[in-house]
C-alpha cells in the first residue's frame, strides 16, 4: 500500500488563512452534479472562544510538518475509501492564525447512503485529530499563547 501511495499525487489538504463560506459553498456546488451521491455529510471545525486562567483565546496559530502530514493524510484517505463505500472525500486544515469563530477544519464526505457519510465522517476527524501532526498554538488577548492539546 505505502508504494502505491508514493506515487500518487498529494492532494492539497493545507490552506493558508480560514476556511470561507465561499469555498464551503463551491465546494457543495461542485457536487450537485453527481447524481450517484445520495447524501453528504460536512464536518467544520471552528475556533472556540476559550478562557484558560482567566484569559480569552482570541486565535489559533495552526502549523505543521506539510509532507509529513500529507502522508498521514494520505493514508487515513486511503484506510478510510476501504473502509466505508464513499463516493468522495474532502479534507482541508488551515494554517496561519485563525481568529475565533472562524473555521479552520473542513471534512466533507459523499456517498450513495446516509450512514455511511456519518460513520465516515465522524473516524475521519477522530484520525485527523489524533494523528496528524497539526499544531496549534493558542493566543489570548494580551498577545501571549501556549500550545494546545488536542481533545
Amino acid at each position: 500500500m505505502h508504494q502505491k501511495l508514493m506515487t500518487k499525487k498529494t492532494k492539497q489538504v493545507f490552506l493558508q488563512g480560514k476556511i470561507t463560506p465561499e469555498f464551503i459553498a463551491e465546494m457543495i456546488q461542485n457536487h450537485q452534479t453527481k447524481s450517484e451521491i445520495g447524501a453528504h455529510n460536512i464536518f467544520m471545525g471552528q475556533v472556540r472562544k476559550d478562557v484558560i486562567e482567566g484569559k480569552n483565546v482570541t486565535a489559533l496559530h495552526f502549523s505543521c510538518y506539510e509532507e509529513m502530514a500529507n502522508k498521514k493524510l494520505e493514508i487515513i484517505r486511503e484506510e478510510t475509501f476501504e473502509k466505508y463505500h464513499l463516493t468522495c472525500m474532502h479534507i482541508y486544515h488551515s494554517l496561519g492564525r485563525i481568529n475565533v469563530g472562524e473555521i479552520c477544519l473542513l471534512v466533507f464526505v459523499s456517498a450513495g447512503h446516509r450512514p455511511e457519510v456519518y460513520e465516515a465522517t465522524e473516524y475521519i476527524v477522530n484520525r485527523v485529530k489524533s494523528e496528524v501532526p497539526i499544531f496549534g498554538k493558542e493566543i489570548f488577548e494580551d498577545e501571549s499563547h501556549q500550545w494546545k492539546k488536542n481533545i
